[in-house]
């Protein structure tokens, strides 16, 4: 069923095909760039809009786990997809049902991936994660020989990728680079061994801009894909097109007196007659509950009167003519409020405020 709700996230297709193709040309034609689409594409619903990626020649994507990429198979996206977080044993089945490529690195799972592509007649390619100083998954570098042995011996598994991911491409050039020198300790091992590595990779947003080096053949955006970066600094690098806006219509209009109290708590107490708009989006919708900045209405900013509801706030538009039911409104719009707007308002990052936007908000694609 179509969901008619007015509150929505536009999402503009032109936009990220055109932020793709200048992460292309930043890296150049020998490096393959895959875009990272988990969490519902950073909220965006993308993943229902795969028509996008073949405009744009790109034939790999990445998602975060096994279920985001059953739902990329069933949206029909024939080409590679990398599953970024070691999945778990009991998902080892729709792993080869669905022809997915998992990141790997845990040696029980690896042999047990192997056993049941056999059994089922198939082979199965992964890329091996090392970490390098992220703390979170891979191997430690000094258990390389261990894993090469292992990989080795495996019949029904290939590996097809060895990465790592950067703790810290946006803020810390010496740490990045200490993770750079360990990965390249790890590949000298591993290309001494395996002569058809199809795949190397350890940047992310931050790295494509700042760790040319670090390219290998081929990088993984993320926040880029939709017009973002994480540090402001990196705008001057490389020009990228918001491909967002979150809007919604007003559903009530009302005037508040002096001592009429607005939202829980009686977090706001009117002061003067005032004019007050409800719209329908609040924190189950992903607006954080902190949220106290400004909101947009006909080209001017607005004030939130006291804190956001679960599916709704309200609004001070005294000052704003013309405004009746069904007037647009804009949590961010990229010209007087935007997402970075948003997320600094919230003491977060814009991945936060994109990625946390429920279902519920209609996704539209132009």
């Amino acid at each position: 069923m179509d969901m008619i709700r007015p509150t929505k996230l536009v999402v503009n297709k032109n936009a990220i095909k055109h932020n793709i193709r200048e992460i292309q040309k930043l890296v150049g034609k020998n490096v393959t760039v895959m875009p990272v689409i988990k969490a519902r594409g950073y909220g965006t619903g993308i993943g229902t809009a795969i028509d996008i990626f073949s405009d744009v020649n790109v034939n790999i994507l990445a998602v975060a786990v096994v279920d985001e990429g059953i739902g990329l198979r069933k949206q029909g996206f024939t080409g590679e997809i990398m599953i970024l977080n070691q999945p778990y044993q009991d998902e080892i089945i729709k792993l080869l049902e669905y022809d997915l490529t998992p990141s790997v690195c845990l040696a029980e799972f690896i042999e047990k991936l192997d056993f049941f592509a056999k059994i089922k007649c198939k082979y199965v390619c992964v890329h091996l994660e090392i970490d390098t100083g992220m703390g979170r998954m891979g191997i430690n570098p000094d258990d390389i020989n261990k894993y090469v042995n292992l990989f080795k011996r495996l019949k029904n598994v290939k590996l097809d990728g060895v990465y790592t991911h950067f703790s810290s491409s946006d803020t810390d050039e010496n740490y990045t680079l200490k993770q750079i020198r360990k990965f390249e300790n790890v590949l000298f091992i591993i290309k001494q061994n395996f002569q058809n590595i199809k795949y190397i990779h350890a940047c992310n947003t931050a790295g494509i801009i700042n760790f040319p080096q670090a390219h290998y053949n081929m990088v993984r955006p993320g926040i880029s894909l939709y017009g973002h970066l994480p540090s402001e600094d990196l705008k001057k690098n490389i020009n990228l097109i918001p491909a967002t806006v979150l809007k919604t219509k007003i559903v009530y209009i009302h005037e508040g007196k002096a001592g009429d109290c607005i939202s829980y708590n009686q977090s706001y107490v009117v002061h003067q007659r005032i004019k007050i708009a409800t719209i329908p989006i609040g924190y189950a919708d992903g607006i954080m509950r902190c949220y106290k900045g400004k909101i947009s209405i006909k080209e001017k900013l607005v004030n939130i009167l006291g804190v956001i509801n679960m599916d709704s706030l309200m609004l001070d538009v005294t000052d704003i003519d013309d405004i009746k039911v069904g007037t647009d409104v804009y949590i961010w719009n990229n010209e007087n409020i935007t997402l970075e707007d948003v997320s600094k308002e919230c003491g977060t990052i814009s991945y936060e405020i994109l990625s946390r936007l429920a279902p519920r908000i209609v996704k539209v694609f132009e």
